[in-house]
C-alpha cells in the first residue's frame, strides 16, 4: 500500500509560484492539490456544523412556542418534522379458517366501502384475507389495481391485530390444482358495526399529489367543495334527465339498457324528481348557493369528473360565481399525466380535497358524499351542507313559475337547512331492519361525540364557518 503513496524520487514541485526541489519520500499527490482538499474539507465541516446548529435552533424554537414557524409560513416552504413511523400491531394469533378473495366493483368509493365491510367478514370468519381486485370492467373503464390507488402495505400493517391480509393467494389454491372455491355474494345491510380510521390508505403519489391541490387551494383562501354528481353515468343509472334536450335524455336511456345490472330500465323522470331522488342540476345548486348567501367572491372547487353537457350546463353557476375551480386549472398537466383515464386515482384526488374543503356541499347522497360526510364528522363536525333535495325541487318550481318570490326562496331554504349542516345528531338505529336505518359511514355516531353538551361546541363552530 506504502509504495502507492511515496517514492523515493526527486520531484521539482512550485509552491507559491516559486520553484523548488525536494529529496525523499514525499507523497504523490501535488503539495497544491492537498491544500485545496484540506480547504474544501474545512467548507464542508463548516457548513455541516451551520445547517446543524440552525436545525437545533428551529427545534428548540418550536419547542419553545408551538407557533414559532407560523409568521414565515407565506415567506418559506413549510417544514415538516419526519419522525419515524409507528411500529406495526402485533399480528393477531389465530388459527385462518380459510381464505377470502374479494373481487369489488363500482366507483371508487363505492370499493371502499365494500372493502372495508370485507375486512370485517374476514375478521368474524377467522380468515385470511387476499388483497381485494378492483372493477375493471364496468362503465368507468380504469385499469388501475389496488397498489395503484391505495397504500398496500400500511394496509396489511395496520390490520395486522385484526386480520391476517396477504398479496395474493398461494399457488397451490388455484384452478389449475384442482381447487374449486366457494363462490357467493355478500349479503347487504349486514348489522355488524366497524369503523376504520387510516386503514384504507390511499397510495403515497395520490396523497402527495392530494395535499398539493388542498394547499393551492387554501393559498386562495377558503373555499367550498361541490361535489356537482351531474354526470353521464349516474343521470343515465338513475333515470333522471331534467335539464336534458330530447336527444341527450334517449342517450342516457340507451346508456342504461347497455348495462344489464343497471336493473332499473323505464324510469319516470319527473316523478324521480319530485321525489328528491335525483341529483341537482348546476342551475338548481346556483340558485341554492346564492339562497344560502354565499358571495359571488366564493371559490369553489367542482369535486366531480366531467360535467354532463359540458360547461353549457356550467354557464349559469360560473357567471354567478366567477371563481370556479377544476383540477386541471391548478395542477400542471404533467402532475395530472398518469391520473388520466384512471377515475378512480382522480376520484380518489376529490375525496381527499372534499374532506379538508371549509364547506363541502353535496348535490347526491351518493357513496362519495356520504363517506365525506362521515369523514368530516369524524374530523371535528366540520360543515357539510346536507340538501333537502325533496323540498328544494319543490321550491325551484315554485320560485321558477313565479309563484313565490326570491325573498320567500331564499329565507325558506336557510330555513330547511338551518339545522342540516353535519352537526351532531343521533343515527337512528333499526336492529332488524339494517337497510332502513341511517348509513353508519355517514354518521359514525359510536365512534363520535359521546358528552351530551358537545352539541352546543359544534354548532357554535360551524356557525363561525365561512358562510
Amino acid at each position: 500500500m506504502g509504495d502507492d503513496l511515496e517514492k523515493d524520487t526527486k520531484m521539482e514541485v512550485r509552491l507559491d509560484g516559486f520553484p523548488q526541489v525536494r529529496y525523499g519520500k514525499i507523497p504523490v499527490l501535488p503539495v497544491v492539490e492537498r491544500t485545496r482538499l484540506n480547504g474544501c474539507f474545512v467548507k464542508v465541516c463548516s457548513s455541516i456544523v451551520l445547517w446543524t446548529v440552525v436545525f437545533q435552533l428551529l427545534v428548540y424554537g418550536v419547542l419553545w412556542h408551538p407557533h414559532f414557524l407560523n409568521n414565515f409560513s407565506h415567506k418559506l416552504y413549510p417544514v415538516t418534522a419526519v419522525l419515524p413511523s409507528p411500529p406495526p400491531p402485533p399480528p393477531r394469533n389465530y388459527t385462518s379458517n380459510g381464505f377470502l378473495r374479494v373481487t369489488c366493483n363500482g366507483g371508487l368509493n363505492q370499493m371502499r366501502a365494500a372493502i372495508c365491510d370485507m375486512v370485517t367478514v374476514a375478521r368474524f370468519l377467522n380468515l385470511t384475507l387476499v388483497v381485494p381486485d378492483l372493477d375493471k370492467t364496468s362503465f368507468w373503464a380504469d385499469t388501475s389495481d389496488f397498489e395503484d390507488i391505495f397504500d398496500m402495505r400500511h394496509f396489511i400493517d395496520s390490520l395486522r391485530d385484526e386480520v391476517r391480509i396477504i398479496k395474493r393467494l398461494p399457488k397451490r389454491y388455484g384452478k389449475k390444482f384442482g381447487f374449486n372455491p366457494l363462490v357467493m355474494q355478500p349479503i347487504s345491510w349486514s348489522s355488524e358495526k366497524y369503523y376504520f380510521q387510516q386503514a384504507l390508505k390511499f397510495a403515497p403519489k395520490i396523497e402527495a399529489l392530494g395535499k398539493k391541490l388542498i394547499r393551492l387551494l387554501q393559498a386562495k383562501g377558503h373555499f367550498v367543495a361541490l361535489h356537482l354528481r351531474y354526470e353521464m353515468d349516474m343521470l343515465a343509472f338513475s333515470g333522471c334527465n331534467h335539464g336534458c334536450s330530447e336527444a341527450e335524455a334517449k342517450e342516457l336511456k340507451r346508456m342504461r339498457y347497455t348495462y344489464p345490472w343497471w336493473r332499473d330500465k323505464e324510469i319516470n323522470s319527473v316523478e324521480k324528481r319530485t321525489q328528491g331522488l335525483c341529483p341537482l342540476t348546476p342551475e338548481e345548486i346556483t340558485l341554492i348557493l346564492q339562497a344560502l348567501n354565499f358571495g359571488n367572491n366564493t371559490q369553489i372547487y367542482i369535486a366531480s369528473g366531467e360535467i354532463y353537457g359540458s360547461e353549457r350546463r356550467l354557464a349559469a353557476l360560473r357567471a354567478a360565481f366567477p371563481s370556479i375551480i377544476k383540477k386541471d386549472m391548478l395542477l400542471d398537466p404533467n402532475d395530472l399525466r398518469q391520473f388520466r383515464n384512471h377515475s378512480s386515482q382522480m376520484a380518489a384526488l376529490d375525496f381527499l380535497v372534499s374532506v379538508a374543503s371549509d364547506i363541502f356541499v353535496p348535490t347526491y347522497d351518493g357513496n362519495m358524499a356520504r363517506l365525506v360526510e362521515g369523514h368530516r364528522r369524524y374530523h371535528g363536525f366540520k360543515k357539510t351542507i346536507l340538501l333537502d333535495r325533496k323540498r328544494l325541487v319543490e321550491l325551484i318550481d315554485l320560485y321558477q313559475n313565479g309563484t313565490r318570490s326570491w325573498d320567500y326562496f331564499a329565507a325558506t331554504v336557510k330555513m330547511i337547512h338551518a339545522n342540516r349542516s353535519g352537526q351532531h345528531i343521533h343515527r337512528n338505529v333499526i336492529p332488524d331492519k339494517p337497510k332502513e336505518e341511517d348509513y353508519f359511514y355517514a354518521n359514525p355516531l359510536e365512534c363520535l361525540c359521546q358528552d351530551p353538551y358537545c352539541n352546543d361546541y359544534i354548532v357554535s363552530r360551524n356557525s363561525s364557518v365561512l358562510h
